[in-house]
């Protein structure tokens, strides 16, 4: 291991947890079989993507209340929330209730903005209030003091029968420390460390901020570094990188073509800045475990992080999950510093 990359220390994955619209029970049951397998696996944490009016997990709150019922040591995460579908308060109620079920292991990730096909979902989602809808950093705010316990009201007491607090019920103490942001730019790094979140950041960021190079990698070390210098902890704030990974060491003839062919599908994106935001993607990492480990030493923004959560591929089939993770947990974690379970 290069001297400048931070030993790593806590391994995990990422699963969007698709499913058959004429059977969305075996998609779900197939999402929790995994975050199992990762548990006996040794991994660290197991993350869920968050998909509304798709055929992926709608309800990662509900899927990971189911996941803390069938594990005992994993850590359990979402990633990302996105705020613009939710009440904070209502939200923090689920995620404190879901804290306390998981014994302190639930990882919240959240973002901002509007939903997306706002246009299209807002007379469902906020008849009445749609044009009033605030979908930016206020909303996580909300979030944050009702997790971290501040009052929602000011009227707490008996009534009759009945008990009222002020703030949200269940309390999870730890919970407020265990929120993350998903920022893929140098301004949203920067709030999220400003309000000591943490920060989770993926294959995809925007390419702008005070560093203008045109290499992911360098793009993706300046948010972390900006997230970390406004961050309290400083040096020591908390850092998960996403990239796409899939080892290749235990893969069948069949599942290696398969997994270079979806990577080079996704390669020209990631030659120049996509769309008006100037979006920028990290390519798909494929390979045996040492060529994938050598490739991220080499990764500026790798080097500063020591937690991982790797994004398995979306479209494929239960089998190629369970190679890849574990492939990934006896082979690549070790290469790169961690020891296998």
């Amino acid at each position: 291991m290069p001297p400048t990359s931070r030993p790593l220390r806590k391994l995990g994955f990422l699963t969007i947890g698709l499913f058959d619209e004429a059977d969305p029970r075996r998609g779900h049951e197939s999402t929790l079989e995994i975050i199992e397998l990762g548990e006996r696996l040794g991994f660290d944490s197991a993350w869920v993507r968050h998909r509304h009016l798709q055929y992926g997990i709608s309800s990662p709150v509900a899927v990971l209340a189911a996941a803390s019922q069938r594990t005992s040591r994993i850590e359990l995460g979402t990633a990302v929330i996105p705020l613009g579908w939710e009440n904070p308060l209502r939200l923090a109620e689920d995620l404190a209730t879901v804290d306390i079920l998981s014994g302190g292991r639930l990882n919240p990730g959240v973002s901002v903005g509007p939903p997306m096909h706002y246009d299209q979902v807002k007379g469902a989602l906020y008849p009445d209030t749609a044009d009033a809808e605030d979908f930016g950093y206020e909303r996580v705010e909300r979030l944050l003091d009702c997790v971290r316990g501040k009052p929602v009201t000011g009227f707490s007491g008996v009534e009759g029968f009945e008990v009222f607090s002020d703030r949200v019920q269940p309390h999870s103490p730890g919970l407020g420390r265990r929120l993350w942001y998903g920022g893929g730019s140098w301004r949203s790094a920067r709030w999220a460390g400003e309000h000591g979140m943490n920060l989770l950041t993926s294959s995809v960021v925007k390419a702008e901020g005070p560093d203008e190079s045109r290499d992911f990698a360098e793009i993706q070390l300046s948010h972390i570094r900006a997230f970390r210098a406004a961050h309290p902890d400083g040096e020591d704030a908390r850092v998960s990188q996403g990239l796409v990974v899939i080892p290749t060491d235990s893969a069948t003839p069949e599942q290696r073509a398969k997994y270079e062919e979806f990577a080079a599908g996704r390669t020209p994106r990631t030659a120049a800045p996509q769309g008006p935001a100037r979006l920028m993607f990290a390519p798909d990492l494929v390979g045996t475990s040492d060529e994938i480990a050598e490739r991220l030493h080499a990764h500026a923004a790798f080097r500063e992080v020591d937690e991982v959560a790797f994004a398995l591929p979306f479209t494929f089939e239960h089998q190629d999950y369970v190679q890849i993770l574990t492939d990934i947990a006896t082979k690549l974690g070790p290469a790169l510093g961690r020891p296998a379970a």
